[in-house]
C-alpha cells in the first residue's frame, strides 16, 4: 500500500537496482550520513539459520567510494571488509555492484524473470552504526517495470507494485528480510488476526493457490494455537515467499517471513484432490519454517545474543532448535488435518530409518553435530554418513522420544514444555539448563539421564519401548538392497557408488566411494548391471559374488559376501564368523487408536 506521509532515508540507507539482468548484476548505492573519518564497512560471511561460511563477498564488484565529486580512497582490510579515508563532515557514497547468480534461499538471485536476495549478499555493514535506523530504496527499471515487489521489511513509501522505500530499526533487522521481486503469484488470508501474504515464483498453470492458501492458513492457526492459544503472536505480519523451480527443495526462516524453495510438480493442482508426497513435503517445509518464527528467531540459543556476522557461532543446541521443529512440523500438519495417522506414522518412520542407516550415530553426538554444523554438516563429503548425524532427523526423534516419555508418567508434555521456555525464556535467549528445569519443573523428575545418553551419548534411543506405551508398534522390516550392502548410489546406465557405509558388505568387499560397479558375476557367468534390481535379480540365493567395478580406469573384481549383504538365511549357508549388517529398516503401525490421539493432541475418536 503507498504511505500516507512522506518518508526520508535513514542515515544509513542502500538503493538497490537491479541494474542488469541479463548479467545477473544487482547495483547498490550506499550513503553513510555521518560516516568515521576512517569508515570501515563489511560484508557478512553467513546468514543466520544456515551454519557455514559461505563468503558472500566472493560476488562483490567494483567498490569505488565518493564524497560530492571528489573520490575517496578505498582499502581492502582482507576477505570482507574494507577501509574509507573520509571526511566525517560529509555523506559518504559507495557504490559497488553484487553478482545475483544463486537460485538457492541462502544469496541472491537476478535473471529477466526474477530477483531475489538477502541483506546479507547485497547489503555492506557500516562499523559503528550497526544499531542505527537502516533504510533500503528498491528501485525500478525499464527491464523491471511491470515487476512487484515483497518483503516482510516495513515498508515506508511504496507504490502499489511495492517499489520504494523500507525502513528497519537496525543492521540486523535489514537483514532479517529477504525480497522477492518478479511477475509472481500472490494470495492473502489471516490468521489469528495477523495478515499473512503468500507469493509464488515460477509456477505452472495448473498451480491451485487457492488450495495453498487454504492449507497454509489451517498451519499457521495450529501454530499460533500451540503457542499462544487464543492470544496474538509477535509478529503483526507475515510473507512467504516460494520460488518453484524444476527440481529443488529448502527453506530459509525469518523473523516475519520465510523463503521457500520447490519442485514445481510439488505444488498443489487445480482439479486434484489428492495429497501428493511432494505436496506433503512441501507442506511440512511450510510448517517447519513457520514453526521457527518461534523456535529459533525468538526463542534462541544463548550463544546467539549478538550475531558476528564475520566468523562461526558456535552452539550445541542445533539439535533442539533444528531438531524439535522437525518433530512439530509434520505433528502440526496432522493436528491441522492436513494428513492421516498413516502418513503422519510414515514420516515417522522415515525418519528413524534415515537414523538407523547412518552409522555415524554411533560416532558422534547430536550436540557435538550441533557444534560441528559448520564444518560437517554442510560440508557433506562421501565419509559424512559415517563420521557424523543428522542433528535434524536425530534431534526430532530425541524430541520425539522426551514427548512419549512425558506423556507415559502422565504429567506433562512436550508441548508444555515448550510454551514453559517460552515463558521462562522472556529475552529468547535459551540454555540447555533451562530445557533441564523446564521439564524438572513440569514433569516432575529431572531427565538429566535421559538427556545424557540421548544428546551427550551415542546410545540407541529407547524408540520401540516409548512408542508401545502410546499406541503405536514398531517391527523391523526386511531393507533394500542398498542399506544391506552399505552403500548409497546413483543410478544411470550404471551403478554410481557415492557412499559406502561403515561395517557393510560393500566396504568389506572393498568398495569405495566414486567406484563404477559394471557387473556381477556368479555361478561362472558375469552380468551387466545398471541398476540395484539387477544385482539381486542376478545374484539371485548365491552366498557369494563378484562385483565388477571401475575404479580411476582400472577394472577390479571384489568378493562380495551375500551373506554380509542380509542374504535370507534360509537360502544361504550360515557363516560361522557373520559380518555386521547395516540395520534394518522398521515400520510403524497404530495398535492403540485411542492412545495415538492423546499423543498427537486430536480429539478422542467415539
Amino acid at each position: 500500500m503507498p504511505a500516507t506521509r512522506t518518508h526520508q532515508p535513514a542515515a544509513v540507507h542502500y538503493r538497490i537496482e537491479p541494474a542488469d539482468v541479463h548479467a545477473h548484476i544487482f547495483q547498490i548505492t550506499l550513503t553513510i550520513a555521518h560516516p568515521q573519518a576512517q569508515q570501515e564497512v563489511s560484508l557478512p560471511v553467513w546468514i543466520p539459520g544456515s551454519y557455514l561460511v559461505r563468503e558472500f563477498s566472493k560476488n562483490l564488484q567494483d567498490l569505488q567510494a565518493t564524497q560530492g565529486r571528489r573520490r575517496s580512497p578505498v582499502t581492502q582490510l582482507d576477505k570482507h571488509r574494507w577501509l574509507i579515508s573520509c571526511n566525517p563532515e560529509k555523506p559518504l557514497v559507495l557504490t559497488y555492484g553484487v553478482c545475483a547468480y544463486d537460485t538457492s534461499v541462502r544469496t541472491a538471485w537476478l535473471d529477466a524473470s526474477r530477483g531475489f536476495f538477502n541483506g546479507t549478499s547485497l547489503c555492506l555493514r557500516v562499523e559503528g552504526q550497526q544499531q542505527q535506523a537502516h533504510s533500503i530504496e528498491i528501485a525500478r527499471t525499464d527491464a523491471t517495470a511491470d515487476w512487484s515487489v515483497a518483503t516482510g521489511m516495513d515498508a515506508l513509501a511504496i507504490d502499489k507494485q511495492g517499489f520504494g522505500l523500507y525502513g528497519a530499526p537496525e543492521y540486523e533487522a535489514l537483514v532479517d528480510c529477504p525480497f522477492e521481486l518478479g511477475r509472481f503469484w500472490t494470495g492473502r488470508f489471516t490468521a489469528g488476526g495477523v495478515p499473512h501474504r503468500f507469493v509464488v515464483a515460477g509456477a505452472a498453470p495448473s498451480f491451485d493457490g487457492k488450495r495453498l492458501l487454504a492449507d497454509t492458513q489451517k498451519i499457521c492457526e495450529t501454530a499460533m494455537a500451540f503457542w499462544h492459544g487464543g492470544g496474538k503472536p509477535p509478529f503483526r505480519s507475515y510473507v512467504f515467499m516460494l520460488n518453484a523451480v524444476g527440481d529443488g527443495y529448502g527453506g530459509l526462516e525469518h523473523s516475519n517471513s520465510t523463503a521457500l524453495i520447490c519442485g514445481r510438480r510439488d505444488l498443489p493442482r487445480t482439479g486434484e484432490a489428492r495429497t501428493s508426497e511432494g505436496y506433503t513435503t512441501l507442506l511440512g517445509l511450510i510448517s517447519h519454517e513457520y514453526f521457527h518464527t518461534w523456535n529459533v528467531k525468538r526463542l534462541r540459543p544463548a550463544e546467539f545474543a549478538s550475531l558476528d556476522f564475520a566468523r562461526e557461532n558456535y552452539s550445541e543446541l542445533l539439535w533442539f532448535f533444528e531438531g524439535f521443529t522437525s518433530y512439530y512440523d509434520d505433528l502440526l500438519l496432522r493436528r491441522a488435518g492436513l494428513i492421516d495417522d498413516a502418513t503422519y506414522l510414515k514420516l515417522i518412520t522415515k525418519t528413524i530409518n534415515q537414523v538407523l542407516q547412518t552409522p555415524g550415530r554411533k560416532v558422534q553426538t547430536v550436540a557435538q553435530a550441533s557444534f560441528d554444523a559448520w564444518v560437517k554438516y554442510y560440508r557433506q563429503d562421501e565419509n559424512t554418513p559415517n563420521t557424523t548425524v543428522s542433528y535434524y532427523t536425530k534431534g526430532s526423534l530425541v524430541a520425539l522420544c522426551l514427548d512419549l516419555a512425558l506423556r507415559s508418567e502422565g504429567k506433562t508434555t512436550l508441548d508444555d514444555v515448550m510454551r514453559g521456555l517460552w515463558q521462562r525464556c522472556p529475552k529468547g535467549l535459551m540454555s540447555e539448563d533451562d530445557l533441564r528445569a523446564v521439564l524438572l519443573e513440569l514433569g516432575g523428575r529431572a531427565l538429566d539421564k535421559e538427556l545424557e545418553q540421548w544428546v551427550h551419548g551415542t546410545a540407541e534411543l529407547p524408540l520401540a519401548e516409548l512408542l508401545g506405551k502410546n499406541g503405536v508398534g514398531l517391527k523391523p522390516e526386511t531393507a533394500q538392497l542398498a542399506q544391506r550392502l552399505g552403500i548409497r548410489v546413483q543410478e544411470n546406465h550404471s551403478i554410481q557408488i557415492k557412499t559406502v557405509l561403515r561395517g557393510g558388505a560393500a566396504e568389506k568387499a572393498g568398495m569405495a566411494a566414486g567406484d563404477e560397479w559394471l557387473a556381477v558375476e556368479t555361478g561362472g557367468s558375469a552380468w551387466r548391471v545398471s541398476k540395484l534390481d539387477d544385482v539381486a535379480f542376478y545374484s539371485g540365493s548365491a552366498t557369494s559374488a563378484k562385483a565388477i567395478v571401475a575404479r580411476d580406469g582400472r577394472i577390479l573384481r571384489l568378493a562380495l559376501n551375500m551373506v554380509a549383504a542380509g542374504q535370507p538365511a534360509s537360502k544361504a549357508r550360515k557363516s560361522p564368523h557373520p559380518e555386521p549388517a547395516i540395520p534394518d529398516t522398521v515400520s510403524l503401525s497404530v495398535v492403540d487408536a485411542a492412545a495415538v490421539a492423546r499423543w498427537l493432541g486430536l480429539p478422542a475418536r467415539p
